[in-house]
């Protein structure tokens, strides 16, 4: 059980869960939050995250992308400690598992709302997602082209960790949309992108001898530093663009109070040039950014 509640990487879950957390918020102060709904697409989230973890396990093990040498989190597959044979039925486990929490989730919030009907065929566009959320998942590290060893999971985070996460969560809750949600939304996928970053800046000289052209390992460690500012800079020009338009009260500019730590990972990625020391700057990277979606979202219910 300790094996596997590893290799589920629950330091990984705080960060899924951010786009749901600030989706709700943000239905919250429109007076439209559900809690069921709210509770759904947490578990859904986690589900998709932990089949993520077994799945870039399992790819990366296989692929022989994991070695040695490599400095992040012990690999169950590549050690040894499950059998490539389990860890495949844990990531078909947790693909059916995530698909039937996402059309409950679905269920819910289409059916029998008191506001009134829902057109029949925006349930199948989300359940169109929610597949594409579950393939995504396990392709990237994954098939004859796993997109994450080509360069594209950065994209792929921004796109999931940010604007479906954010913006299907708030519909989910309000079945409305507005475009400037996609300036939060944009924030927290950017934010997260720059986990993401770190750990491939970590791993760039490993993922360059294994062939995983990860961005860093394309453009090199100095331009990949560069990068990583203008993720966190773009990150917070965003949330400031969205209470700017929206002609926030002072009170809604809480979120201001994670800049500064933002900061602080930008300058020690830059400065640490073992590659074990940028272990603790994933997680603090990852925790700021929840910290940035906890008061972004408390500013907006004040």
């Amino acid at each position: 059980m300790k094996t596997w509640l590893a290799a589920a990487r629950p330091r990984t879950l705080p960060l899924a869960l951010a786009s749901i957390i600030l989706g709700s918020f943000l239905a919250r102060a429109d007076q439209r939050f559900s809690w069921p709904i709210a509770g759904l697409a947490a578990l859904t989230t986690i589900l998709l995250q932990i089949l993520s973890n077994f799945a870039n396990d399992y790819g990366d093990a296989i692929s022989g992308k994991d070695t040695e040498l490599r400095v992040g989190p012990r690999r169950a597959v590549a050690t040894g400690d499950i059998t490539r044979e389990a860890m495949l039925r844990g990531v078909i486990i947790t693909s059916v598992l995530s698909l039937v929490c996402g059309i409950a989730l679905l269920y819910l919030a289409f059916n029998n709302r008191a506001d009134g009907a829902v057109d029949s065929s925006i349930f199948w566009v989300f359940l169109v997602i929610g597949l594409l959320c579950i393939a995504a998942a396990i392709g990237y590290t994954n098939g004859k082209r796993p997109y994450g060893y080509a360069g594209f999971g950065d994209v792929a985070v921004l796109l999931f960790f940010g604007w479906v996460g954010v913006l299907g969560t708030y519909f989910l809750h309000t079945l409305s949309f507005s475009p400037l949600l996609l300036l939060p939304a944009t924030s927290v996928g950017l934010f997260a992108t720059g986990v993401l970053n770190v750990n491939n800046i970590r791993d760039i000289e490993t993922d360059t001898m294994t062939g995983k052209r990860s961005i860093p390992a394309r453009i090199g460690r100095d331009r990949a530093v560069q990068y990583h500012w203008m993720l966190l800079f773009t990150g917070m020009a965003c949330a400031m663009g969205y209470s700017i338009a929206t002609d926030a009260p002072a009170t809604a500019y809480l979120y201001l109070l994670a800049f500064p730590l933002f900061i602080l990972n930008g300058r020690a990625i830059a400065t640490h040039r073992n590659p074990a020391e940028l272990n603790p700057r994933l997680g603090q990277l990852a925790l700021t950014t929840l910290l940035f979606v906890i008061l972004f979202g408390i500013g907006t219910v004040l």
